[in-house]
């Protein structure tokens, strides 16, 4: 029986997905092609398609991607009664995602259909989509173990495997056809203007002894420029790269590295493309080479090698001086201040290092740098006064929180019942419209057309109520009691002016507290929390001049974790 006519022609609304893997389908308009015959097949059995979902880029072993999320989502909202897919491995491309989709949908009733293959009816079908799953995996695992060692054979054969030739090269494809006597596999050429660069930055560092910011340095005023860079100038990473590379001496190697999945990414995002971002070196016996034209010879390579390693062994990353809010205080041009001590620590400041990620160009920012010591002192002698002071603390925090009641002006003023019976009439002429087009007294084309306006309007009033149901009020927040602000106050003193407070203790506390602080050359801004208990105190400090604190005031904030949490402004004045 043709797969047409094999579905239940009681389905009306639907929606689609389409699913690209890489940027070259797109290119090629795979997506496309895909929805074009989903369109047809949906036209063809006089189904509506409510809304389309697509994910550009994303692959099949990945379950995490915008378009598939949004599609999971507004299945709860019974928008559409079925989801149209060209193939299974569109959905994904193990059968163990594609069935936590389907049962997932299929709970909310909304049926799953492609374009390949027919509906599942019973059991023996459920059968036959599993043993075809199984069957697509084996064949893609068939394909990869082939492709992999093509990979291989083309390596051993003195083909080069990469997608760019490193800098002092140039890549030549495959020449002729494969077979004949003119055929030539794909290689490296040097590029002699390069080659001069090269031999200039390994003499540099093996025979003049130049750091890396040195070699960046010289190659800035020479106006030598890499082949990509935003910025226009070498970076010292690419360097480093560049003077281990075995390329120059004629080894290009192939299968030094495999894809992993980062254990501590840089990035926490919700929806990654790619999950094995990260990569791991392969034990050696599994690198492989192939011949390429050397730039330099093995004796340059290895002493410059050598600097390298000596650089990196007597560079000073080792602390020789103690700064408190290392790493917590931002200059107001948003670059983070870095310690610094010049004279051999004679003078400690904390400085932006615009300076550092500009070079070898001119900085951006010109905020001149702060004194650490002094620097330190403030933040440490108003986060004792705010720790050691209930007085501070109720007195504000309550005066804040009766300023709330009165002024407070809610994000989400809706009335709850009203929108209720606002939802309940659309859905009504949702379901009017549904029938009467499944009677026939419209078409399929004006039912979408009526549907798209109430749709819009009830997902907006949807997301509306939603919100407003789960605001809280900062007027319904719980002061702590003065009791308990006084017995932390208590204790905090005993422990701050206790003995054996070393400056290790002192970093602990700052970073328990989470101090953050941005700063010009006159004012910090400091803010943190603190834990009393179970009672969350925010404070916001301000500096002038690195004074000390004359007065201060402490504001009640929500915070949705904790029943109580309050935050205190401290403005500091020179005495």
């Amino acid at each position: 029986m043709n797969n047409k006519t094999a579905i239940a022609k009681e389905i009306k609304l639907i929606a689609v997905y389409a699913r690209v893997s890489t940027s070259a389908q797109e290119v090629q308009e795979t997506i496309e092609a895909q929805l074009l015959e989903v369109h047809k097949f949906a036209e063809e059995n006089g189904y509506v398609i409510v809304r389309e979902y697509r994910d550009e880029g994303w692959s099949g072993d990945v379950l995490a991607r915008p378009g598939l999320d949004e599609l999971r989502i507004d299945a709860k909202k019974h928008i559409w009664e079925a989801v149209l897919i060209y193939d299974p491995d569109r959905l994904a491309r193990r059968y163990t995602y594609q069935e936590i989709v389907m049962d997932e949908l299929m709970e909310r009733g909304i049926q799953t259909l492609f374009v390949t293959i027919p509906p599942i009816k019973d059991g023996n079908d459920q059968l036959m989509y599993e043993i075809r799953g199984s069957f697509a995996r084996y064949e893609r695992m068939k394909i990869s173990e082939r492709f992999r060692m093509g990979k291989v054979n083309r390596v051993k054969q003195g083909n080069v495997l990469l997608s760019e030739a490193p800098y002092g090269y140039k890549y030549v494809p495959n020449i002729g056809k494969k077979g004949t006597p003119d055929y030539v596999v794909g290689h490296f050429e040097i590029n002699k203007q390069e080659e001069e660069v090269i031999k200039k930055i390994f003499g540099w560092v093996a025979n003049d002894g130049l750091t890396l910011r040195g070699v960046v340095r010289k190659l800035n005023e020479l106006g030598i420029k890499p082949r990509w860079s935003s910025r226009g100038v070498w970076n010292t990473s690419t360097l480093s790269n560049l003077l281990r590379n075995k390329t120059f001496i004629g080894e290009a190697l192939w299968n030094t590295t495999y894809a992993v999945v980062p254990e501590n990414p840089l990035k926490e995002e919700k929806y990654r493309k790619i999950k094995k971002t990260s990569k791991k070196m392969r034990p050696k016996n599994e690198w492989m080479s192939v011949s390429v034209p050397r730039i330099i010879e093995d004796d340059l390579f290895e002493r410059a090698g050598q600097k390298l390693k000596d650089n990196f062994a007597v560079m000073g990353r080792n602390k020789k001086n103690d700064y408190l809010v290392a790493g917590r205080i931002w200059c107001s041009c948003g670059r983070r201040r870095a310690g610094e001590g010049p004279q051999k620590g004679k003078h400690l400041y904390y400085r932006c290092t615009d300076r550092v990620y500009s070079f070898p160009l001119p900085r951006n920012c010109h905020a001149k740098g702060i004194n650490a010591r002094i620097a330190d002192k403030a933040v440490w002698e108003q986060l004792k006064l705010f720790m050691s002071t209930p007085e501070i603390m109720t007195a504000q925090a309550q005066q804040f929180l009766e300023t709330s009641k009165r002024n407070e002006v809610a994000e989400f003023v809706v009335d709850v019942e009203t929108t209720k019976k606002e939802i309940s009439k659309l859905q009504d002429r949702e379901k009017r419209y549904t029938n009467i087009c499944s009677e026939g007294i419209i078409t399929n084309s004006k039912l979408k057309e009526y549907l798209d306006p109430i749709r819009e309007e009830l997902s907006a009033l949807e997301k509306k109520l939603a919100q407003a149901m789960a605001h809280k009020p900062k007027s319904e927040i719980l002061l702590p009691t003065k009791e308990e602000i006084e017995l932390f106050a208590k204790e905090a003193t005993e422990m701050l002016e206790g003995e054996g407070l070393n400056f290790e203790t002192k970093k602990a506390i700052i970073s328990q507290a989470g101090i953050k602080i941005s700063s010009t050359q006159r004012d910090l801004m400091m803010h943190g929390s603190l834990n009393l208990n179970e009672i969350h105190v925010k404070f916001f400090s301000e500096c002038r001049n690195c004074g000390v604190a004359e007065c201060g005031k402490i504001y009640l904030v929500q915070n949705p974790d904790k029943k109580t949490s309050f935050n205190c402004q401290l403005s500091f004045c020179n005495n």
